[in-house]
């Protein structure tokens, strides 16, 4: 393989591949990109190699990889750039075909809310399978502890194929039943009544307490998988459940006392 000459600073490299400064000298810290070379004014230079080197951690990174995790893979003898890329080629085709499922749903559910077509609550969340679905809840989980997350998958796994099919119905529900009382203020008894369906319906997962239910109403609003799917129902939906659940919890906690 024949490598440029040109060579390329911390502002420069970050400036090309999108990422800050502050990254790269991450990067090279914990030895995970190192500058082709250092100059006697101290600053760092990037060569090709090094930048496809880059390009293969931003690959990792956009499939949600630990940079740990990133720094063993690529530190093995026997890493290959070329069957890495055959790799992530597969894996971004894959996402690439979701994003669009998930792509013309939105549409479809722009053109519902337009009262321009009439959609299914099953299409409301075509392309959310049953195992992103298991994901987001374990993901929901690690919030807090590995245990939980433990527990969370051998209770899902322990359902049958027609108790996990009716466990998804129910959710999907809960989700259309809060953005139908939108209208309605988040302490109002039909709000509320919704959330505390929500809360028991968590229990076909994991038991979360008080602090970890907020938390929850939190990633629901601010991860951007779990608030495409509320926006998809209605848009502020996300940031109405999660006000929702604070009143709720509020309200909880004042009858405990």
């Amino acid at each position: 393989m024949v490598y440029s000459r040109d060579m390329f600073t911390v502002k420069q490299l970050s400036k090309l591949a999108g990422v800050t400064p502050r990254t790269l000298h991450h990067y090279d810290a914990i030895g995970l990109l190192k500058p082709s070379r250092v100059g006697d004014n101290g600053y760092r230079y990037y060569g090709e190699e090094s930048l496809l080197r880059l390009q293969q951690i931003l690959f990792y990174r956009e499939l949600d990889m630990p940079l740990d995790e990133i720094k063993q893979i690529m530190g093995r003898r026997d890493f290959d750039v070329l069957g890495a890329l055959e790799s992530h080629k597969d894996a971004l085709k894959k996402r690439i075909e979701r994003l669009n499922i998930l792509l013309s749903t939105v549409d479809n559910t722009i053109s519902h809310l337009k009262g321009k077509q009439t959609m299914s609550q099953k299409g409301l969340f075509e392309g959310f399978s049953e195992e992103e679905q298991e994901k987001l809840a374990d993901e929901a989980a690690q919030k807090w502890d590995a245990e939980t997350v433990r527990a969370s998958s051998q209770k899902w796994k322990s359902y049958s194929d027609a108790e996990k099919k009716k466990i998804l119905a129910e959710g999907k529900a809960l989700y259309t039943d809060l953005a139908a009382v939108m209208s309605k203020d988040t302490a109002s008894k039909e709000v509320q009544k919704v959330v505390a369906q929500w809360h028991k319906h968590l229990q076909y997962f994991w038991s979360p307490n008080d602090d970890q239910l907020l938390g929850l109403a939190d990633l629901h609003n601010d991860d951007p998988r779990f608030k495409a799917n509320y926006e998809k129902l209605h848009p502020g939906l996300a940031e109405f459940m999660r006000e929702a659940v604070k009143v709720y919890v509020r309200m909880k906690r004042k009858e405990q006392k």
